[in-house]
């Protein structure tokens, strides 16, 4: 079932970049997760609770995957929803609409799951408080709304 912009808790616009069409005239599967990434990542910097540079901690991608239900191409925008499904002590999953502009199904819908782990030694790290209310705030409980 194809999610609709209702499922999701915030949004962000990315445009589309010529080299991301491929031979077949839409933008190439890869894509899609460079959407995904940059969606959340600009949420949580928005936020305040993640620090690209500097912070203690960064997210690593542990498991990732797309469903694609019709082709965007450049130049399009998309608007990128996002919401949170599960948080754990150092995991996070989250899931992600790619929508047409003024489309109210999406385009594609994935998910991943970021765990956050230390900067240096990258082992497994808690989030902070301050993440948590972060990523409540885009809490789904239950994923088909």
């Amino acid at each position: 079932m194809r999610p609709t912009r209702d499922s999701y808790r915030w949004f962000t616009t990315v445009a589309t970049r010529w080299a991301d069409n491929d031979v077949y005239g839409h933008v190439n599967n890869v894509v899609y997760y460079a959407f995904f990434d940059t969606a959340v990542n600009r949420y949580l910097i928005e936020e305040g609770v993640l620090d690209i540079h500097e912070g203690d901690s960064i997210g690593l991608v542990v498991e990732t995957s797309c469903r694609y239900h019709e082709p965007v191409a450049f130049p399009e925008s998309v608007d990128v929803g996002v919401r949170v499904t599960r948080i754990g002590n150092s995991s996070v999953h989250y899931e992600v609409g790619v929508f047409r502009a003024g489309a109210d199904t999406a385009a594609a819908d994935g998910r991943f799951i970021h765990v956050y782990v230390d900067r240096v030694t990258r082992r497994p790290k808690p989030l902070g408080a301050s993440m948590r209310e972060c990523l409540e705030r885009v809490l789904v409980l239950d994923p088909a709304r």
